[in-house]
């Protein structure tokens, strides 16, 4: 039995992502504050949908920036995979959050629906303005983090949503000082809680994945493909591939090999797991070898 696995220095980039995080943190429970405020003096629906959506998007960086700090907590007995899973953990709380957030927003406009309210227009534009400036200064910051990092992404989608929001709130405001039009206030909170749903529900469908032992977007068949091209194996069977925490993938696979001595199997294991990493990306390997000892040498094990 042999394995491999890879682990980088990113002590510089957890740092200084932290501070991102914490930057966006303050910012948005300042927004909150004074959206709510602005929200009760000018009756705005969206403007208090606005601020509870900027209230959990600070709750959101707090939940990735403990994540992160578990993520990077040594291996343990108790954990032997350490803790990379928070941050998945966490992508799938915060992506939540707004879906729950979403559907009260619904059910607060089709109460303004049925009852509209006249609106402070001018407050309304006014704190939605200055919201506005904060979420787009935050989503800036996390850009760079969301590519790589599916909890950062969640927050990253959070404040992104937040600035059309914040958006749709100034135009809203505007429509309702020239043409008073008060409809448009819960019309608009509706339409912000569909894209809320709809960019939460593939996270979580991403993060739910990995958190069922999914396997990444990686071929089997084209991974067996390839290790047959190696001329000492036979075959590759009893294939294991999932994804402990975001871009960490492991496989584990019993591998078919002529008859030979011990020592040849570590040539043998170097030419796998060079092809596993350049190829497939694949970080933790662990293969075991085996002269016909399988009776039944099927690509993935079937439990019986």
């Amino acid at each position: 039995m042999s394995h491999s696995h890879n682990h980088g220095n990113h002590h510089h980039g957890i740092n200084s992502t932290g501070s991102r995080l914490m930057i966006t943190m303050v910012m948005n429970f300042v927004i909150t504050i004074v959206q709510i405020i602005g929200g009760i003096i000018s009756g705005s629906l969206s403007l208090i949908s606005d601020a509870l959506h900027n209230f959990s998007d600070g709750v959101s960086v707090i939940i990735s920036y403990i994540a992160i700090k578990l993520k990077n907590k040594e291996n343990s007995n108790k954990h032997t995979f350490g803790l990379k899973r928070a941050e998945i953990l966490a992508a799938v709380i915060n992506s939540s959050v707004l879906v729950v957030i979403a559907f009260y927003l619904f059910y607060e406009s089709a109460l303004r629906f049925i009852e509209p309210t006249e609106i402070d227009s001018y407050v309304m534009t006014l704190v939605a303005v200055i919201g506005l400036v904060p979420n787009i200064i935050g989503a800036y910051l996390l850009k760079r983090d969301s590519v790589s990092s599916m909890n950062i992404k969640s927050s990253y989608l959070h404040l992104v949503s937040d600035s059309v929001f914040s958006v749709a709130v100034i135009l809203g405001g505007l429509a309702i000082t020239y043409w008073h039009i008060y409809w448009i206030d819960p019309l608009l909170t509706v339409f912000i809680g569909i894209y809320i749903i709809r960019e939460s529900y593939s996270i979580i469908k991403d993060a739910i994945h990995i958190l069922m032992e999914g396997a990444p977007d990686i071929c089997v068949e084209e991974i067996q493909t390839e290790v047959l091209k190696i001329k000492e194996v036979q075959n590759i069977h009893h294939i294991h591939l999932w994804t402990v925490g975001e871009n960490d993938v492991h496989i584990e696979a019993h591998v078919n090999v002529n008859d030979m001595m011990i020592s040849k199997s570590s040539e043998i294991l170097f030419k796998i797991e060079k092809l596993l990493k350049d190829k497939f990306n694949i970080n933790h390997i662990t293969l075991q070898f085996e002269c016909d000892q399988c009776p039944e040498a099927e690509l993935i094990e079937q439990h019986k």
